[in-house]
C-alpha cells in the first residue's frame, strides 16, 4: 500500500531541513516490518511543498509501526509538527495491476492501442 501526504514547510525552515530529517527518520522507519520504501518529490513551481510516499507491504504494517520506539524518530517528528503542515491525501492499496501504454515503437510494430 502507499501512505501519501502533501508537506509545507513554514518558512524560516525549509525544505530541505525536511528532506534531511525525512532521511534520517526514513533510515530507522524502514526497518521496520513491511516497510518498502519511501520517496519525497518537489511540487513544480513551489519551494516549500512536498509530496512525500511511503510503501508499505499492507495496511496493517502501516498501522503497526510504533514511531515511539526510537527518541531520533520521535524528535524529528515532533520537529515537523511545528515546523510544517502535513496533509494526509490518502492510504491507497498497490494495484494488482497496473495498465500502462505500450512504448510507441512497439505500437508502430504491432499495431497495438495503448
Amino acid at each position: 500500500m502507499k501512505y501519501i501526504f502533501q508537506v509545507r514547510v513554514i518558512p524560516p525552515y525549509t525544505v530541505d531541513e525536511y528532506a534531511a530529517g525525512w532521511i534520517e527518520a526514513s533510515r530507522i522507519i524502514q526497518q521496520t516490518p513491511g516497510a518498502l520504501g519511501t520517496e519525497l518529490h518537489r511540487k513544480i513551481g513551489s519551494d516549500d511543498t512536498l509530496l512525500a510516499i511511503a510503501h508499505w507491504r499492507s495496511k496493517a504494517d502501516r498501522d503497526a509501526k510504533d514511531d515511539d520506539r526510537d527518541a531520533t524518530v520521535r524528535a524529528i517528528l515532533a520537529k515537523h509538527a511545528k515546523t510544517c503542515e502535513i496533509t494526509l491525501i490518502g492510504e491507497f492499496e498497490a494495484p494488482e495491476w497496473v495498465v500502462q501504454p505500450a512504448a510507441e515503437t512497439e505500437q508502430a510494430d504491432t499495431g497495438t492501442l495503448p
